[in-house]
């Protein structure tokens, strides 16, 4: 049986990553250091055998998306399904905003709660988690003994982590979500496995590459 091989990676930064700011699915643009990042990522994977990079078609997911296509010189293909989870009426507020105005909800978000949705239409964990796997699992099934890249969000690679690891959505979180991030999977008809998780290396060497940065 012919395994997928998937490298799973986060977008660059944004200044509402910085912020604190929910993001969602509202269309945020990276900042300077998170176009650092795609770059960086792009170098890295750039000797990669990858058959195609599929990226959320949310703009920081896409830019980051086009780096890596850029520098594999593979297509990069758009897919909403990899959008991040929609937080409803809590997109463009602040964690510090949520939990002051809406305490009850800022309470059953921090506990995880696997029903709880954001008012005004939001995503469970468990909605989030089904169409997360649905999607990287009909995109997988497509390139059986090859290799794709997946560019998404902190809460789909927080989803698909889960997966990988026979994790409950409300289990604590004990990994990191590091933007810009080279994550590794393995998929077969039977279920996602976890290779390599939050490789940052790329990333480290930030003081030899400053030109790049203006």
């Amino acid at each position: 049986m012919e395994a997928t091989r998937i490298i799973a990676v986060r977008h660059g930064e944004t200044a509402w990553n910085v912020a604190a700011r929910i993001q969602g699915q509202l269309d945020v643009g990276l900042n300077e250091t998170g176009r650092w990042q795609a770059r960086r990522v792009g170098e890295a994977l750039a000797a990669e055998a990858v058959a195609t990079v599929y990226t959320s078609d949310l703009g920081r997911a896409h830019e980051t998306a086009q780096s890596i296509g850029a520098a594999t010189g593979v297509p990069v293909v758009p897919d909403p399904g990899l959008r991040e989870r929609c937080f409803g009426l809590f997109e463009g507020k602040t964690f510090t905003e949520i939990e002051e105005t809406w305490p009850d909800h800022a309470h059953d978000w921090r506990k995880r709660i696997p029903e709880w949705q954001p008012p005004e239409g939001g995503e469970s964990l468990l909605q989030l988690r089904d169409r997360v796997t649905r999607t990287v699992q009909a995109l997988a099934s497509r390139h059986r003994g090859e290799q794709i890249v997946v560019v998404a969000h902190g809460g789909v690679l927080d989803a698909l982590y889960r997966v990988a690891t026979r994790q409950e959505v409300n289990a604590p979180r004990t990994w990191e979500l590091p933007n810009g991030a080279i994550n590794r999977l393995l998929w077969t008809p039977e279920g996602f496995t976890l290779v390599g998780w939050s490789d940052t290396q790329h990333l480290d060497h930030e003081a030899l590459d400053e030109n790049s940065r203006t």
